[in-house]
């Protein structure tokens, strides 16, 4: 029976440490200044959201156990939405309407990256991230495609890593260049 709590907390720190390490990937300068995301909240939210999907696109080609790590990385993403929502002054009653609002914005980026990275022709992926990213702005065209780029390098990247470290709550980004 103790040793139940003990593997719960390892599973809690793995999913906080898989978590943390989509959080500082995101939040590199290189993808505001280099790549030119917007700086903004949204802009934020967006490289969150899509390094969630990336690292969530691994764990879902794995084994049952690794699809519930992705479940658990999942909802502490909806925690922490939650929590800064909060730390920004949302009132209680008005959260639950962001949350959704948050939700749909995940699962229809979620759904146009996974589609884009299952199809043979790369054009998908930069169509996709343009629209969500760069809200079709023409001129972030070269910015989108080297986005792309990038994702689709995180997808190799994280492909090469183990299940097991994943488990443990070991993750690496590539490096944006």
């Amino acid at each position: 029976m103790i040793l139940a709590h003990f593997r719960r907390k390892s599973r809690t720190t793995s999913i906080d440490s898989l978590y943390g390490a989509i959080v500082a990937q995101a939040r590199q300068r290189i993808f505001y200044a280099g790549y030119a995301v917007p700086d903004t909240v949204e802009g934020r939210l967006d490289m969150i959201m899509l390094h969630t999907v990336l690292l969530l696109h691994r764990l879902n080609g794995e084994s049952d156990a690794c699809r519930a790590l992705g479940q658990a990385v999942f909802d502490r993403f909806c925690l922490d939405m939650d929590d800064n929502l909060r730390e920004m002054g949302v009132g209680d009653l008005a959260v639950p309407k962001q949350m959704q609002r948050i939700a749909a914005a995940f699962y229809g980026r979620a759904k146009a990256y996974e589609e884009a990275l299952s199809a043979a022709q790369p054009g998908g992926l930069v169509e996709a991230l343009a629209r969500n990213i760069y809200a079709n702005d023409p001129a972030a065209q070269d910015h989108a495609g080297r986005l792309a780029a990038y994702a689709r390098d995180a997808v190799a990247h994280l492909a090469a890593q183990s299940a097991a470290d994943l488990a443990a709550g070991r993750v690496g980004f590539p490096a944006p260049m």
